[in-house]
């Protein structure tokens, strides 16, 4: 356990941050199952919104350091490619 009031100051902020990060990332697996679905049913108005909604979704996540920059990236050329090659 910690002893000096710095350390317990870092483990009161580890708690919050953490449970910060699992509120950003639980919207971004609901967001991509949405996303997901939209894909499979092939509406193009859906696909568009829902493929939105996620890649916001996971740039939020980043500014608030929750992901790594590079898993927005990865998924917005993912995505993209997905979204691009449904509506075509």
């Amino acid at each position: 356990m910690a002893n000096s009031q710095s350390a317990l100051k870092r483990v009161r902020q580890t708690k919050t941050r953490t449970e910060q990060s699992r509120v950003l990332k639980t919207r971004i697996k609901t967001t991509r199952k949405a996303a997901d679905a939209a894909l499979a049913e092939g509406d193009a108005a859906k696909i568009s919104d829902a493929v939105t909604t996620f890649l916001s979704m996971t740039d939020r996540a980043v500014k608030r350091g929750a992901v790594h920059a590079n898993y927005s990236s990865r998924m917005k050329s993912r995505y993209a490619s997905k979204a691009a090659a449904a509506s075509a």
